[in-house]
Protein backbone atom coordinates (compact mmCIF):
# COMPACT_ATOMS: atom_id res chain seq x y z
CA UNK A 1 0.00 0.00 0.00
CA UNK A 2 1.24 3.73 -0.92
CA UNK A 3 0.08 5.58 1.87
CA UNK A 4 0.22 9.76 1.37
CA UNK A 5 0.13 11.26 5.16
CA UNK A 6 -1.38 14.74 5.19
CA UNK A 7 -1.07 15.31 8.85
CA UNK A 8 1.49 14.78 11.81
CA UNK A 9 -0.11 13.02 13.83
CA UNK A 10 -1.37 10.30 10.62
CA UNK A 11 2.20 9.90 10.08
CA UNK A 12 2.82 8.97 13.43
CA UNK A 13 -0.13 6.76 14.04
CA UNK A 14 0.86 5.02 10.86
CA UNK A 15 4.41 4.61 11.58
CA UNK A 16 3.25 3.52 14.95
CA UNK A 17 1.45 0.55 12.95
CA UNK A 18 5.03 -0.78 11.27
CA UNK A 19 4.06 0.81 7.91
CA UNK A 20 6.56 3.68 8.28
CA UNK A 21 7.98 1.95 4.63
CA UNK A 22 4.66 2.37 3.04
CA UNK A 23 4.45 6.36 3.73
CA UNK A 24 5.49 7.75 -0.06
CA UNK A 25 4.75 11.13 0.90
CA UNK A 26 3.71 14.07 3.82
CA UNK A 27 2.87 16.73 4.64
CA UNK A 28 5.29 20.12 5.06
CA UNK A 29 4.95 19.66 8.99
CA UNK A 30 5.40 15.97 9.37
CA UNK A 31 8.53 15.35 11.36
CA UNK A 32 8.49 12.42 13.58
CA UNK A 33 9.44 10.02 13.27
CA UNK A 34 12.95 11.06 12.17
CA UNK A 35 12.32 8.22 9.00
CA UNK A 36 9.86 10.10 6.79
CA UNK A 37 12.16 13.12 6.77
CA UNK A 38 13.37 11.93 3.04
CA UNK A 39 9.84 11.74 1.87
CA UNK A 40 8.10 14.31 -0.67
CA UNK A 41 6.21 17.11 1.13
CA UNK A 42 3.01 17.67 -0.64
CA UNK A 43 1.33 20.70 1.16
CA UNK A 44 2.73 24.65 2.08
CA UNK A 45 0.88 27.16 3.86
CA UNK A 46 -0.16 30.30 2.32
CA UNK A 47 1.32 32.40 5.55
CA UNK A 48 3.91 34.14 5.13
CA UNK A 49 7.36 32.65 7.05
CA UNK A 50 8.39 34.22 10.07
CA UNK A 51 5.35 35.99 11.13
CA UNK A 52 5.29 37.08 15.17
CA UNK A 53 2.20 35.11 16.47
CA UNK A 54 -0.26 37.94 16.98
CA UNK A 55 0.43 38.17 13.09
CA UNK A 56 -0.29 35.05 12.58
CA UNK A 57 -3.08 34.87 14.58
CA UNK A 58 -4.10 37.73 12.33
CA UNK A 59 -3.39 35.89 8.78
CA UNK A 60 -5.57 32.78 10.14
CA UNK A 61 -8.61 35.16 11.54
CA UNK A 62 -8.36 36.74 8.03
CA UNK A 63 -8.20 33.92 5.61
CA UNK A 64 -10.86 31.84 7.25
CA UNK A 65 -13.24 35.22 7.04
CA UNK A 66 -12.60 35.13 3.46
CA UNK A 67 -12.96 31.23 2.95
CA UNK A 68 -9.59 30.46 1.87
CA UNK A 69 -7.66 27.47 2.65
CA UNK A 70 -4.37 28.10 4.90
CA UNK A 71 -2.81 24.89 3.19
CA UNK A 72 -2.45 24.24 0.01
CA UNK A 73 -1.50 20.61 -1.80
CA UNK A 74 0.31 20.13 -4.68
CA UNK A 75 -1.17 17.78 -6.92
CA UNK A 76 1.38 17.05 -9.40
CA UNK A 77 3.58 15.46 -6.17
CA UNK A 78 0.59 13.77 -5.76
CA UNK A 79 -0.29 12.61 -9.27
CA UNK A 80 3.37 11.23 -9.42
CA UNK A 81 3.13 9.25 -6.19
CA UNK A 82 -0.04 7.60 -6.80
CA UNK A 83 -1.15 6.70 -3.66
CA UNK A 84 -3.69 4.01 -2.69
CA UNK A 85 -4.86 5.77 0.84
CA UNK A 86 -4.33 9.57 1.62
CA UNK A 87 -4.63 10.69 5.25
CA UNK A 88 -6.00 13.83 6.53
CA UNK A 89 -8.03 15.15 9.15
CA UNK A 90 -11.46 16.67 9.86
CA UNK A 91 -11.00 18.66 13.47
CA UNK A 92 -9.06 21.78 12.72
CA UNK A 93 -8.65 23.95 9.45
CA UNK A 94 -5.50 25.83 11.28
CA UNK A 95 -3.48 22.52 12.03
CA UNK A 96 -3.64 20.97 8.82
CA UNK A 97 -4.61 19.98 5.29
CA UNK A 98 -8.71 19.59 5.57
CA UNK A 99 -11.02 17.36 3.34
CA UNK A 100 -11.97 20.23 0.97
CA UNK A 101 -8.56 21.01 -0.20
CA UNK A 102 -7.49 17.38 -0.49
CA UNK A 103 -10.93 16.42 -2.90
CA UNK A 104 -10.02 19.89 -4.68
CA UNK A 105 -6.59 18.48 -5.40
CA UNK A 106 -7.93 14.82 -6.34
CA UNK A 107 -9.76 16.51 -9.17
CA UNK A 108 -6.77 17.20 -10.91
CA UNK A 109 -5.66 13.94 -11.24
CA UNK A 110 -6.27 11.96 -13.59
CA UNK A 111 -9.51 9.37 -14.10
CA UNK A 112 -7.34 7.00 -11.63
CA UNK A 113 -7.12 9.29 -9.13
CA UNK A 114 -11.03 8.89 -8.18
CA UNK A 115 -9.92 5.38 -6.71
CA UNK A 116 -7.65 6.64 -3.98
CA UNK A 117 -8.95 6.11 -0.89
CA UNK A 118 -9.41 9.08 1.72
CA UNK A 119 -9.60 8.33 5.30
CA UNK A 120 -10.39 11.76 7.54
CA UNK A 121 -9.53 11.39 11.30
CA UNK A 122 -11.65 13.10 13.39
CA UNK A 123 -10.45 12.30 16.95
CA UNK A 124 -11.45 15.37 19.42
CA UNK A 125 -11.08 13.27 22.73
CA UNK A 126 -8.71 10.54 23.54
CA UNK A 127 -10.77 8.04 22.70
CA UNK A 128 -11.51 9.55 19.10
CA UNK A 129 -8.11 9.56 18.99
CA UNK A 130 -8.02 5.44 19.56
CA UNK A 131 -10.96 5.32 17.48
CA UNK A 132 -9.22 7.37 14.43
CA UNK A 133 -5.53 4.80 15.57
CA UNK A 134 -8.25 1.63 15.38
CA UNK A 135 -9.57 2.76 11.80
CA UNK A 136 -6.07 3.30 10.44
CA UNK A 137 -5.11 -0.22 11.40
CA UNK A 138 -8.55 -1.63 10.09
CA UNK A 139 -7.74 0.69 6.45
CA UNK A 140 -4.78 -0.48 6.62
CA UNK A 141 -4.75 -4.34 7.39
CA UNK A 142 -2.64 -3.79 10.55
CA UNK A 143 -5.77 -4.19 13.03
CA UNK A 144 -3.82 -6.37 15.05
CA UNK A 145 -0.99 -3.62 15.32
CA UNK A 146 -3.44 -0.93 16.36
CA UNK A 147 -5.05 -2.96 19.36
CA UNK A 148 -1.53 -3.84 20.50
CA UNK A 149 -1.11 0.17 20.55
CA UNK A 150 -4.28 0.74 21.86
CA UNK A 151 -3.90 -1.32 24.66
CA UNK A 152 -0.29 0.16 25.68
CA UNK A 153 -1.90 3.41 25.44
CA UNK A 154 -4.82 2.56 27.99
CA UNK A 155 -2.15 0.91 30.25
CA UNK A 156 0.05 4.09 30.93
CA UNK A 157 -3.38 6.09 30.54
CA UNK A 158 -4.71 3.75 33.89
CA UNK A 159 -1.38 4.04 35.20
CA UNK A 160 -1.34 7.91 36.17
CA UNK A 161 -4.83 7.99 36.46
CA UNK A 162 -3.74 5.63 39.61
CA UNK A 163 -1.22 7.86 40.75
CA UNK A 164 -2.14 8.75 44.35
CA UNK A 165 -4.10 11.79 44.15
CA UNK A 166 -3.29 14.92 45.35
CA UNK A 167 -4.82 16.90 48.47
CA UNK A 168 -6.37 20.02 46.27
CA UNK A 169 -6.27 19.08 42.39
CA UNK A 170 -3.64 22.40 41.12
CA UNK A 171 -5.79 24.58 38.58
CA UNK A 172 -4.00 24.67 35.12
CA UNK A 173 -3.76 26.95 32.29
CA UNK A 174 -2.95 25.79 28.83
CA UNK A 175 -1.40 28.23 26.80
CA UNK A 176 -2.42 27.08 23.22
CA UNK A 177 -0.92 30.77 21.84
CA UNK A 178 -0.07 33.60 23.61
CA UNK A 179 -0.56 36.46 21.42
CA UNK A 180 -3.64 36.52 21.76
CA UNK A 181 -4.44 34.39 23.74
CA UNK A 182 -5.77 31.02 23.04
CA UNK A 183 -7.07 28.17 25.62
CA UNK A 184 -6.66 24.65 24.67
CA UNK A 185 -9.37 22.43 23.99
CA UNK A 186 -9.99 19.09 22.28
CA UNK A 187 -8.25 16.36 24.51
CA UNK A 188 -5.82 18.36 26.28
CA UNK A 189 -8.08 18.94 29.45
CA UNK A 190 -8.85 15.28 29.27
CA UNK A 191 -4.63 15.65 29.62
CA UNK A 192 -4.83 17.77 32.94
CA UNK A 193 -7.56 15.89 34.18
CA UNK A 194 -5.91 12.46 34.44
CA UNK A 195 -2.63 13.87 35.45
CA UNK A 196 -4.67 15.28 38.84
CA UNK A 197 -5.66 18.94 38.08
CA UNK A 198 -8.78 21.10 36.89
CA UNK A 199 -8.50 22.77 33.33
CA UNK A 200 -9.40 26.72 34.19
CA UNK A 201 -10.73 26.97 30.86
CA UNK A 202 -10.55 23.50 28.76
CA UNK A 203 -13.53 21.16 28.52
CA UNK A 204 -12.78 17.93 27.04
CA UNK A 205 -13.64 17.64 23.56
CA UNK A 206 -14.53 21.35 23.02
CA UNK A 207 -12.71 24.05 20.57
CA UNK A 208 -9.70 25.73 21.82
CA UNK A 209 -11.21 29.14 22.45
CA UNK A 210 -9.92 32.95 22.44
CA UNK A 211 -9.32 34.83 25.66
CA UNK A 212 -8.55 38.30 26.63
CA UNK A 213 -5.75 38.52 28.93
CA UNK A 214 -8.16 40.30 31.46
CA UNK A 215 -9.58 36.95 31.62
CA UNK A 216 -6.56 34.67 31.61
CA UNK A 217 -5.54 36.73 34.63
CA UNK A 218 -8.59 36.86 36.45
CA UNK A 219 -8.92 33.00 36.41
CA UNK A 220 -5.25 32.80 38.15
CA UNK A 221 -4.16 29.50 37.88
CA UNK A 222 -1.31 27.41 40.22
CA UNK A 223 0.46 26.03 36.97
CA UNK A 224 0.57 27.49 33.68
CA UNK A 225 1.81 25.01 30.44
CA UNK A 226 2.84 27.09 27.57
CA UNK A 227 1.50 24.21 24.47
CA UNK A 228 1.64 26.93 21.58
CA UNK A 229 0.22 24.89 18.55
CA UNK A 230 2.98 24.36 15.75
CA UNK A 231 6.05 24.27 18.11
CA UNK A 232 7.97 22.78 19.99
CA UNK A 233 10.04 23.06 23.25
CA UNK A 234 12.11 26.04 22.35
CA UNK A 235 9.15 28.45 21.27
CA UNK A 236 7.44 27.76 23.71
CA UNK A 237 9.94 28.07 26.60
CA UNK A 238 10.01 31.81 25.38
CA UNK A 239 6.75 32.31 25.22
CA UNK A 240 6.78 31.05 29.06
CA UNK A 241 9.36 33.26 29.95
CA UNK A 242 7.53 36.38 28.10
CA UNK A 243 4.62 36.13 31.37
CA UNK A 244 7.17 37.53 33.51
CA UNK A 245 6.91 40.94 32.04
CA UNK A 246 3.67 40.38 30.83
CA UNK A 247 1.67 43.59 32.38
CA UNK A 248 -1.47 41.39 33.67
CA UNK A 249 0.55 38.08 33.89
CA UNK A 250 3.04 38.88 35.99
CA UNK A 251 1.14 38.95 39.34
CA UNK A 252 -0.85 35.64 38.67
CA UNK A 253 -0.06 32.53 41.49
CA UNK A 254 1.74 30.72 38.68
CA UNK A 255 4.00 33.54 38.04
CA UNK A 256 4.66 34.41 41.26
CA UNK A 257 5.49 31.50 42.56
CA UNK A 258 7.26 29.97 39.31
CA UNK A 259 4.95 27.24 37.98
CA UNK A 260 5.46 27.80 34.79
CA UNK A 261 6.28 25.41 32.21
CA UNK A 262 6.85 24.62 28.60
CA UNK A 263 6.08 21.75 26.88
CA UNK A 264 7.19 20.19 23.03
CA UNK A 265 3.64 21.09 21.92
CA UNK A 266 4.11 19.29 19.23
CA UNK A 267 5.13 15.90 20.24
CA UNK A 268 3.13 15.54 23.35
CA UNK A 269 0.03 18.18 23.38
CA UNK A 270 -1.12 19.40 20.23
CA UNK A 271 -1.69 16.34 17.64
CA UNK A 272 -4.13 13.69 18.14
CA UNK A 273 -1.61 10.89 18.23
CA UNK A 274 0.02 8.28 20.83
CA UNK A 275 2.33 10.78 21.99
CA UNK A 276 -0.61 12.46 24.04
CA UNK A 277 -0.27 10.04 27.35
CA UNK A 278 2.85 10.51 27.08
CA UNK A 279 1.91 14.50 27.51
CA UNK A 280 -0.58 12.56 30.67
CA UNK A 281 2.70 11.43 32.41
CA UNK A 282 4.75 14.51 32.11
CA UNK A 283 1.74 16.64 33.33
CA UNK A 284 1.55 14.50 36.08
CA UNK A 285 4.59 14.35 37.22
CA UNK A 286 5.05 18.53 36.71
CA UNK A 287 1.99 18.29 39.43
CA UNK A 288 3.43 16.91 42.28
CA UNK A 289 2.42 12.94 41.19
CA UNK A 290 5.09 10.24 42.27
CA UNK A 291 6.10 7.29 39.92
CA UNK A 292 5.05 9.42 36.66
CA UNK A 293 7.73 9.17 34.31
CA UNK A 294 10.51 11.78 34.81
CA UNK A 295 10.81 14.42 31.72
CA UNK A 296 14.07 15.01 30.11
CA UNK A 297 14.97 18.53 29.45
CA UNK A 298 13.51 17.93 25.78
CA UNK A 299 10.22 17.31 27.03
CA UNK A 300 9.09 19.55 29.20
CA UNK A 301 10.95 22.07 31.95
CA UNK A 302 9.91 25.18 34.15
CA UNK A 303 10.36 28.21 32.56
CA UNK A 304 12.59 29.96 35.25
Amino acid sequence: MRIVSLLPSATEIVSALGLGDSIVGVSHECDYPESVSDRPRLTHSILQHGLDPKAVDAAVADASLNGVPIYAVDPEIMKNLAPDLIVTQGVCDVCAVSEPTVFDSLKLLPAAGSEVQVLSLTGMTVEGIIRDITRVGEVTGRPEAARNLVQSMRARWSAVEALPPLPTPPRVLMLEWPDPAWTAGHWVPEVVTVAGGTDVFGVAGGLSERKSWEDVAASDPDVIVSVACGHGLEKNLEFARSLRTHRLMRNVTAVQEGRVYAADANSYFSRPAPRVVRGAELMAYVLGRKNAGIPGDHELVRAW
